[in-house]
């Protein structure tokens, strides 16, 4: 069980690839949503009874039914989802960000509906194509509203065009009427991620400027009038850490609000924790909490104006969660909240049981696709963790590959992984990819044929080693051997994975580091590796 003092949050509260958090409150549950870009299921949800102790749900969108993810670039997919709570029904609103790069941004939004926050969700209803980060919000008069930020793809013009507003009709399940422009932002530019909130007759609108880097904050505008115009704080930003390289929590804002019963409110956001200072985010963006105060002339605050390690909890009675174990046996096969699979939904045409018991993954297709790779991955939550997998794989030639990997994306991962070579014989190799480059390291590993195989991966903050052991069934399992290698383990990080070309962007980092089992059949014959379980073992548990 969970040993934090119920009257202390700590920072991350969400660790790990947890970004673009919307908070809701519904009666005593709290509730924290996030972005997944393209890994299913698509919109993490969260759960807390105290705002002290979190538990994951799973993903919202685990259909393709839901969510289509097939060709999606790297840090596309779901951006910044938003939930709420109105007439009954949980509303979750969400882009699907097709295409970004080189100046065009193909961004379809939509809407789905569930009496419960577990589900099952309603046939997403499109919504538009005209920006991103689109939030639900319901007036007090039970008139709802979506907003979104505005993208102008027009050579010259500012690309982030300022906050929308439009009204939304429940009963015909579409937009209406012309949007609106409410809010054009700062001068500190890329205004984003709105959410709105109706207090003492005030409607408080927040948003994010900076861009999610270093330069990141939230500011709140206020108008009596729901469609404006929008007066900014003339006391600047709600919370950026822009101005501190020394704080612990950095790239802080994206900020969204809750109240609770007896009328404090929280601020849910977005952090990042370098290695070094502004350095690389491994860990990618990750979720904290903070108190909001309200200042004499109405304009909500933020101790210091700075995200913090702790912070005062509301006093809630506690309600500690189950640590999750850290051995994985997948029994049964469905796959529990903490994995996530790439681009395309777990399902039985691709994931199983064992014989034996464990997981079955039928082989995908290369490390570059984006179409449909077999990979069943969890997010790195502690700079300092190590990862282990059970493997039986029997492969036949060298486009038959299975193991672990610490992965980013597409064009940023290490791979530790059983094959065969030329004439038949099975070995065990690693293989590093940094901006699309591959470097195959040496040693190979002989194998015997059909023999398992226990594959660990193991971060010492920015150092990544890989070792192995065989499994002999009369004597257990014997000592790790490490390969004579230590690797970079900040290739795989939110920097590392941003790419910038003579035409402009190429490839944004998003999301954060992910460890997980991979399996490629580059002839396509069907070929599979069994994984009997799997141990994640972070050096910070969850507090």
């Amino acid at each position: 069980m969970t040993t934090t003092p119920p009257a202390t949050i700590r920072n991350p509260v969400l660790r790990g690839f947890e970004p673009d958090p919307s908070v809701l409150r519904v009666g005593d549950d709290y509730y924290i949503a996030t972005s997944t870009f393209e890994w299913y299921p698509g919109v993490r949800i969260h759960h807390s009874r105290d705002l002290v102790n979190w538990r994951c749900l799973g993903g919202a969108l685990d259909s393709r039914r839901l969510l289509d993810l097939q060709g999606v670039p790297d840090s596309g997919g779901i951006w910044a989802p938003g939930l709420s709570y109105a007439h009954g029904l949980f509303h979750l609103v969400f882009t699907v960000v097709d295409t970004y790069g080189e100046g065009w941004k193909d961004v379809p939004n939509f809407l789905t509906t569930a009496p419960s926050v577990e589900g099952p969700w309603s046939d997403p209803v499109p919504l538009h194509s005209r920006g991103f980060d689109t939030s639900f919000f319901t007036d007090e008069d039970g008139g709802d509203w979506l907003l979104n930020m505005r993208f102008d793809w027009r050579p010259g013009h500012e690309s982030f065009a300022g906050i929308q507003l439009q009204r939304y009709d429940r009963a015909a399940r579409r937009a209406v009427g012309d949007p609106t422009t409410i809010y054009r932002g700062t001068s500190v530019g890329v205004t984003e991620g709105p959410h709105l909130y109706r207090r003492d007759g005030w409607y408080y609108l927040l948003s994010a400027e900076g861009g999610t880097g270093y330069e990141h904050g939230a500011m709140v505008a206020r108008s009596r009038v729901i469609t404006g115009p929008y007066e900014t704080d003339p006391a600047g930003p709600l919370l950026t850490s822009r101005h501190d390289p020394t704080l612990e929590l950095q790239k802080a804002g994206h900020c969204s609000f809750l109240e609770t019963p007896d009328g404090r409110w929280y601020a849910a956001h977005l952090v990042a924790r370098p290695y070094t200072e502004r350095g690389r985010c491994v860990l990618g963006r990750e979720t904290a909490l903070q108190p909001v105060t309200w200042a004499e002339n109405g304009w909500p605050r933020i101790d210091g104006g700075v995200p913090a390690r702790t912070v005062p909890a509301p006093g809630l009675p506690p309600a500690p969660v189950p640590e999750p174990p850290a051995t994985e046996r997948f029994d049964p096969p469905a796959l529990g909240p903490d994995w996530s699979t790439l681009r395309r939904p777990a399902g039985p045409d691709w994931i199983g049981r064992a014989p034996e018991g464990g997981l079955r993954i039928t082989g995908g297709q290369s490390a570059g696709t984006r179409r449909a790779p077999s990979l069943v991955a969890r997010r790195v939550t502690s700079q300092d963790c190590s990862f282990e997998a059970h493997v039986s794989f029997a492969p036949r030639t060298p486009n038959h590959l299975a193991g672990l990997t610490l992965y980013y994306n597409t064009r940023n991962w290490h791979y530790l992984y059983v094959t065969s070579e030329d004439d038949g014989s099975p070995g065990l190799r690693a293989l590093t990819c940094e901006a699309g480059s591959l470097t195959a390291h040496q040693p190979r590993i002989p194998l015997a044929p059909g023999g398992p195989v226990v594959l660990r991966a193991e971060l010492a903050g920015p150092v990544l080693r890989f070792s192995y052991a065989l499994d002999d069934r009369a004597t257990g399992v014997a000592d790790h051997k490490h390969l004579p290698l230590e690797l970079d383990a900040t290739a795989v990080s939110d920097e590392a994975a941003d790419e910038f070309g003579t035409a402009g962007m190429r490839t944004l980092g998003f999301t954060g580091a992910m460890l997980g089992l991979w399996v490629q059949d580059l002839d396509g014959s069907g070929v599979h590796a069994d994984f009997a379980h799997v141990t994640y073992r972070p050096e910070d548990p969850r507090p």
